[in-house]
């Protein structure tokens, strides 16, 4: 079973410093004035030298290196450009980086659409030769003495490119008040395209509720590492986490629970517009789910007539997985996954709807296979891909249909039949990218029915050879999924996901030439410091040479 009965000890719960929960973005940071004091000297330490192009964290597709570099200065210009539609998002990437540089540079940093050989410049030119293979989300940085340019045919690549040229600048660049300087990045040229086309994340928000600030947290968290699609779980035994305007005790009811009996909680349908709006401004696509037909204890409780008998079942707060069930044979089943799925797809603008599947253990196959056969349908009804865990392929997937796995060595001969005819493979193998297995036997938090991943075994695997038999071709991308049994805060999403988070995004964007451990380490390692900066919470893996240890 994916999630076996957690032991929810107080004690075990890990301690975190206080406040970090609640350190907020550096994108957001208001600009400091140039007139501030200076820092200590000490803070300059890890801007002595400019970082290395190959040193970033996916590891390029392609890095020349030339001596020198350039540095940022008071007289520093960010510079947009771009056709009349590309003009705009150019301009809001521009912002973005203003706001990640101003706090911790202390420099004015203007934003403007003069054109110019120096300073920043960020340039949307999709038809220019040079950038046309790049692709929707590729990009080319290149750093001169006089100038950084960063060229994409997409605000998206403009983007990607940011949270590298973020990485080149010192640790310190994180930081929400006024550092020392130098601020140099090294010469050269990086050009970068992602392997994958889904890199993703999952985050639970029904086994513990998690506001819209942590979610965000949370995306600031995923967006430095290039991953583009957050898949929030949405619904399950514990709690309802989104309001259904038809169907209103769902969360009234349904939310008012989470795992251990706390208050739960659940998003209204603005909070979660403002999460997929911020979720877009960092170019993360969200793929909500509703888990059916099991895994819906939450929903059955607050409508009687879901049931099969028609009793409404008490809310659970346990961690026990497969004993729920919708009833397959009952129209008003239907009504209700019709206007959840409607209402849902109205509010949400990326091209995806995930529908679960997994953990059915109380639904016959046959009434599954039922269940899948009419459920499919609705969500193309609606304009969306249908999604589902790889237990749909075991059913008829639909065309064009994705199955995520989750299994832990590949070799489910129907997830390989399904793939050799056109299914699309998400990637999520339980004992290389569930985030919430624990590190190891003394880990405080999460759970080791999938055994212990440490940083190594996350990172040690290739998608595209993974699933037995499958086409390398079948393989959409990567997620990497994070449920909530035990973890209830900021810190201890972050002390789950980091620093394994960040070789899930690699294997998901970096090409399978640049897949090496011994050489990844090196460069998550550097990344510490880094995480320090922001404030993130991150399990000190033996496995990783930490700078400071």
């Amino acid at each position: 079973m994916r999630r076996r009965r957690a032991r929810l000890l107080c004690s075990l719960l890990l301690t975190v410093a206080a406040g970090a929960g609640t350190a907020a973005s550096s994108a957001s940071a208001s600009p400091a004035s140039p007139a501030s004091p200076a820092p200590p000297a000490s803070a300059a330490a890890d801007a002595a030298a400019p970082i290395p192009l190959d040193r970033v964290v996916p590891a390029p597709a392609s890095v020349r290196s030339v001596e020198g570099s350039y540095a940022i200065s008071p007289d520093t210009r960010i510079r947009v450009s771009g056709a009349d539609r590309s003009a705009r998002p150019a301009r809001r990437v521009g912002d973005y980086l203003a706001g990640l540089l101003r706090p911790s540079t202390g420099y004015r940093l203007p934003v403007t659409t003069r054109s110019g050989d120096d300073g920043i410049r960020l340039r949307l030119t999709p038809d220019a030769a040079g950038v046309r293979k790049l692709g929707e989300e590729g990009y080319r940085l290149e750093v001169t003495g006089r100038a950084i340019t960063l060229s994409a045919r997409s605000s998206a690549g403009l983007f990607h490119g940011v949270q590298t040229l973020r990485q080149l600048l010192p640790t310190s660049v994180e930081r929400t008040t006024r550092q020392a300087g130098p601020w140099r990045v090294s010469r050269g040229t990086i050009t970068d395209v992602p392997r994958y086309a889904w890199r993703g994340a999952m985050l639970d928000v029904s086994r513990h509720f998690f506001g819209v600030d942590k979610v965000k947290r949370y995306i600031d968290q995923l967006a430095l590492y290039k991953i583009n699609t957050l898949h929030l779980h949405l619904s399950d035994d514990q709690g309802w986490r989104i309001a259904i305007d038809s169907w209103p005790r769902l969360t009234t009811y349904g939310g008012s629970t989470q795992v251990g009996g706390g208050p739960g909680g659940y998003y209204t349908k603005d909070d979660y517009r403002e999460i997929v709006s911020y979720a877009a401004s960092r170019e993360l696509t969200v793929v909500p789910e509703i888990d059916m037909p099991g895994h819906t204890n939450a929903a059955l409780a607050s409508y009687a007539e879901l049931n099969c008998d028609g009793v409404a079942p008490p809310l659970y707060t346990g961690t026990e997985v497969g004993f729920s069930s919708l009833c397959v044979p009952k129209e008003v089943t239907y009504d209700f996954v019709d206007d959840v799925i409607r209402e849902l797809a109205a509010l949400t603008p990326g091209p995806y709807l995930h529908i679960g599947g997994d953990e059915a253990h109380s639904t016959s196959h046959e009434d599954y296979v039922a269940f899948m056969d009419r459920v499919q349908p609705v969500v193309a009804k609606y304009g969306k891909t249908v999604v589902g865990w790889h237990q749909l392929t075991g059913a008829h997937p639909a065309k064009g249909a994705i199955a995520q796995y989750w299994g832990t060595d590949g070799s489910e001969k129907e997830v390989a039949e399904a793939a050799k005819a056109g299914t699309r493979l998400v990637l999520s193998p339980a004992n290389r990218a569930y985030l919430d297995m624990k590190y190891d036997a003394n880990t405080p938090l999460g759970q080791s029915w999938a055994g212990y991943v440490e940083a190594k075994q996350s990172y040690d695997w290739d998608p595209g050879t993974y699933i037995k038999d499958a086409p390398a071709s079948s393989v959409l991308g990567v997620e990497a999924p994070l449920w909530t049994e035990t973890l209830e805060t900021s810190s201890h999403i972050e002390y789950m996901a980091f620093p394994r988070l960040p070789g899930i995004a690699e294997l998901g964007w970096a090409p399978a030439s640049a897949h090496d451990w011994d050489e990844y380490k090196v460069r998550v390692a550097a990344q510490g410091p880094r995480w320090d900066a922001l404030g993130i919470e991150y399990y000190h893996s033996p496995q990783i040479p930490w700078p400071n240890d």
